[in-house]
């Protein structure tokens, strides 16, 4: 079994800079602090002996066959991105979702870092940072900037500078 934990964010100045039509054009610039409440994602290799091939309990249970079966998209979409089959995984948090402090970007970065390890491979934090922001903006079609993810995967108060490329690891400076 995988846990993992990851925090979520709190932004103090440049939201709304982090959007890429906006930062594609003119830059961008976000101060933002991960703090002391998490998220947490348990993930493990569901036994074959149920009539169901995948558990997902966060606010909902849902029991499934198929992965197009699931209705929580970003789940649906980051099984498939990563080929995952025969879970069972389980939603924890010390926040309610839609408090707007980064939670459904940090439950993001918190299933694909778990869905790695349960694959036996390391996924850095630029990486992690990158696929959510592609899982969220890309495959589930969401709005939004980039800031919530990059801050979940890489934790700490952090300045992360935008510009016509996106960012860069090394736009990230710890304050």
């Amino acid at each position: 079994m995988i846990i993992t934990k990851t925090p979520f964010r709190m932004s103090f100045f440049g939201g709304g800079t982090d959007m890429e039509n906006y930062f594609r054009e003119n830059g961008g610039a976000v101060l933002s602090t991960t703090f002391d409440k998490y998220c947490y994602v348990s993930v493990r290799h569901l036994p074959r002996f149920f009539d169901y091939s995948t558990e997902l309990s966060y606010s909902r249970t849902e029991r499934v066959t198929s992965i197009e079966d699931i209705q929580h998209p970003l789940i649906r979409n980051a099984m498939k991105m990563l080929d995952m089959h025969e879970i069972r995984l389980t939603y924890e948090a010390d926040l309610p979702a839609r408090s707007g402090l980064g939670t459904s970007s940090s439950f993001a970065v918190g299933m694909l870092n778990a869905f790695y390890a349960l694959k036996g491979k390391y996924a850095d934090k630029k990486r992690l940072a990158d696929e959510a922001i592609h899982l969220e903006r890309v495959l589930c079609a969401e709005s939004g900037g980039w800031q919530d993810q990059i801050a979940a995967s890489y934790g700490g108060f952090n300045r992360i500078n935008f510009d016509a490329d996106g960012y860069e690891r090394f736009a990230i400076y710890p304050v």
